[in-house]
């Protein structure tokens, strides 16, 4: 209680003081989980725009769609296994205008074409049971697990302001999914549509009618599935968290119906926002996006507690991205902020938009190289890979005395003692030095109290004491992955690595990413405009074990 009034106090009065003060004190607690990923958390999508799918007088998408991606392209193919099993999310916009070529249908199977009326400017377009097989060869090469979205306007009619009415006709779905378990092809989860909520994007439906087709979906796959050993998950939406929408989704399936609640994240804008860079190192812009990740939790515990919650898409700019922002370093500050704020919510995946294609692919839609955000990911590969190697199921709760512009996430360590922070520099001058505790190792010294100097920090750091288990030593190391933008750019396209510049090997693999080992006792330097994953293998977490 005294650690909680003590950190109050001093984040109070120290913030007034100083908002980037160089010291910075994380006090992780180690005694509980605050909540629980899945192992999939890190997902990718790959959406279904075809080349003249275009904003801001450019077209970023390329061949880079469902249905017309290369995927015989080794880059492709070394990126998804980086992972070892990557949950992909085939899905976007255009799948609510998708048909299944199943051999029972008998319309030509076409490619998506401009359209005056259609949905967002296109007609509708078929996926083709060749292409469905090939994408299949795709995932079970790569270890993928596939969510896959429906079509959920089929056999509506639009009525008016955007409104879709009438039940969904199911059986083009049907005949496409007892395909797909003839063929033995393993989908996860399928998704009910897209964008399709509360005031939808494009076009919406009401919760009640949703409500009625996701009972008739799980009958479908229930029955579908019978003599399956396992049965996929039914996830849904697929749109924009709107409580009142989502809670009645929820009350009218009933118990059990939707297993899965995804919601999607854009949170910076359109892509043309002139504002982008500078709120992607606002902390309290960062924030903000707290209230969705929260008000979406309580909505499941109060209505649906069987239900989990995923961030289905995340592109931080809406339509397809920044050409000038999201492509480079500085957009990982955004995407692993999120990946830590997500996972403190119960979030159990975040997908992000996308895989390849737009301006936010973490692959280059022309050259299939990862862009920043990929090695980030590779930190999770350097985001997505560096958290996904590093960063458990289990949640630490995290307490910063210090400024905001230092951000901080911690985790069980991935299939190892210890734990995994994550540390995200948004200031542009102040270098921070940070000492990582434990709050069950740390005690106030009898006799002492708050120095009354202006560094309050410095008062608290003397007044720690360490009382673990064992004694800490000086030959005890710890991990550090330290990524910056090349030049100290942070627009730039180039991250280092402890100071390497990332980049492929010559036969299209990712390179290592090796740490710098540190003695455990020292504060972890973190340079402006600057992101470190740092394990901790010696910490006493029992939250962990």
């Amino acid at each position: 209680m005294m650690l909680r009034l003590l950190l109050f106090v001093l984040c109070s009065i120290g913030g007034a003081l100083s908002e980037e003060s160089p010291d910075v004190t994380i006090i992780v607690k180690g005694t509980d989980l605050a909540a629980e990923t899945d192992d999939t958390f890190v997902c990718a999508t790959l959406d279904w725009w075809p080349p003249d799918k275009c904003n801001y007088n450019q077209c970023p998408w390329g061949q880079s769609s469902v249905l017309n991606l290369d995927l015989s392209h080794p880059f492709l193919a070394n990126a998804i296994q980086a992972f070892d099993h990557l949950r992909i999310r085939v899905g976007g916009s255009l799948q609510d205008q998708v048909v299944y070529g199943v051999p029972s249908s008998e319309n030509s199977c076409l490619p998506f074409s401009k359209m005056s009326g259609g949905l967002f400017g296109f007609s509708k377009a078929c996926l083709s049971i060749e292409r469905w097989d090939e994408l299949n060869l795709l995932f079970q090469k790569t270890g993928a697990i596939i969510t896959f979205g429906l079509n959920a306007l089929h056999g509506r009619n639009r009525v008016h302001n955007g409104m879709w009415a009438g039940d969904w006709n199911s059986t083009n779905a049907r005949d496409f999914i007892e395909y797909t378990i003839s063929k033995g092809y393993q989908v996860d989860s399928w998704e009910f549509g897209n964008e399709l909520s509360g005031r939808g994007v494009g076009a919406r439906v009401s919760a009640e009618q949703y409500a009625k087709d996701l009972v008739v979906l799980r009958a479908l796959l229930k029955e579908l599935y019978e003599d399956s050993n396992t049965q996929p998950m039914l996830v849904a939406p697929g749109g924009f968290f709107d409580e009142q929408w989502y809670a009645q989704l929820l009350q009218d399936s009933g118990l059990g119906v939707v297993n899965v609640m995804t919601h999607h994240i854009y949170n910076l804008g359109g892509g043309d926002d002139s504002r982008i860079e500078g709120k992607i190192v606002d902390p309290q812009y960062l924030s903000r996006v707290a209230d969705t990740f929260r008000n979406l939790q309580l909505t499941i515990e109060r209505h649906g507690p069987w239900s989990s919650a995923w961030v289905g898409e995340a592109g931080g700019a809406f339509n397809s991205g920044s050409r000038l922002v999201s492509n480079t370093f500085l957009n990982s500050f955004w995407y692993l902020d999120q990946l830590g704020m997500a996972s403190k919510y119960n979030t159990k995946v975040y997908c992000r938009q996308t895989l390849i294609g737009g301006n936010y692919g973490l692959l280059d839609t022309n050259t299939f190289v990862p862009n920043p955000d990929y090695y980030r990911q590779d930190i999770q590969i350097t985001i997505a890979l560096l958290w996904h190697r590093l960063m458990g199921k289990g949640v630490l709760s995290v307490d910063i005395a210090g400024s905001s512009y230092l951000r901080a996430y911690a985790h069980c360590r991935k299939g190892k003692a210890g734990i995994s922070v994550v540390l995200i520099n948004l200031s542009k001058s102040t270098k921070f030095s940070v000492t990582v505790r434990n709050d069950l190792n740390v005690v106030l010294a009898e006799g002492e109290g708050i120095h009354r100097e202006n560094s309050f920090i410095h008062g608290l750091k003397r007044t720690f004491s360490w009382v673990g288990k064992k004694a800490s030593d000086e030959s005890e190391k710890r991990e550090e992955y330290h990524l910056i933008g090349k030049d100290d750019n942070h627009l730039s396209r180039t991250v280092l690595l402890n100071g390497t510049p990332l980049e492929l090997t010559e036969d299209g693999d990712i390179p290592p990413l090796d740490p710098v080992y540190v003695p455990t006792n020292s504060p972890v330097d973190v340079s402006p405009l600057s992101i470190a994953f740092v394990v901790f293998p010696d910490f006493e977490a029992q939250a962990c074990t």
